[in-house]
């Protein structure tokens, strides 16, 4: 390899040099942020608009769906403190599924949104899809995984954490003059 000179046989844009690499780079979590973002509100949404869901027992109910899953999960004490108020703990799942949808959709406090998203995922992981075999079947691990690039890397672009961090470096830039 020669030093200093690209030896690979990609065509570079014409606008300073950047090729569909860096671009791809650049956007590569762009598709993962949209995805889980409005899979999260859809969730949080339907949650809050199902009122068989949102009831301490009855066909489709948080409560009988969290009793049927005590048994078979990892930690049957974390469904016992759920199930002290079914219907409050519904609520706290799809509001907190909704500001982690709407966080990682506009990119505001991505890492937070994320890592919120990945504690969701974890609790469900641990409870509801823990008994699911094998392993894979079960939905909310990868979803667990798929938060972890969020949580390392925010909303670099397209995303109002980006808009701020811009603005602030405007300021220091003319602060420094």
């Amino acid at each position: 390899m020669t030093r200093g000179t690209r030896t690979d046989s990609h065509t570079p844009y014409l606008d300073g040099g950047h090729d569909w690499r860096d671009a791809a780079t650049r956007y590569a979590l762009l598709p993962l942020r949209v995805f889980l973002g409005v899979t999260f509100i859809y969730a949080g949404l339907d949650k809050l608009t199902d009122s068989a869901f949102m009831a301490e027992s009855g066909s489709g109910s948080i409560g009988d769906m969290m009793s049927a899953a005590r048994d078979a999960s990892a930690i049957p004490a974390m469904i016992d403190m759920a199930l002290k108020n079914p219907v409050g703990f519904g609520y706290a799942i799809a509001i907190g599924e909704l500001a982690v949808g709407i966080g990682t959709l506009i990119g505001l406090l991505a890492r937070l949104a994320a890592l919120g998203g990945a504690l969701i995922s974890l609790s469900l992981w641990l409870t509801v899809s823990w008994s699911s075999s094998p392993y894979y079947y079960g939905n909310d691990l990868p979803y667990l995984m798929a938060w972890i690039p969020l949580i390392l890397a925010g909303a670099p672009i397209f995303s109002v954490d980006a808009a701020l961090r811009s603005r602030r470096n405007r300021r220091r830039a003319r602060s420094y003059r």
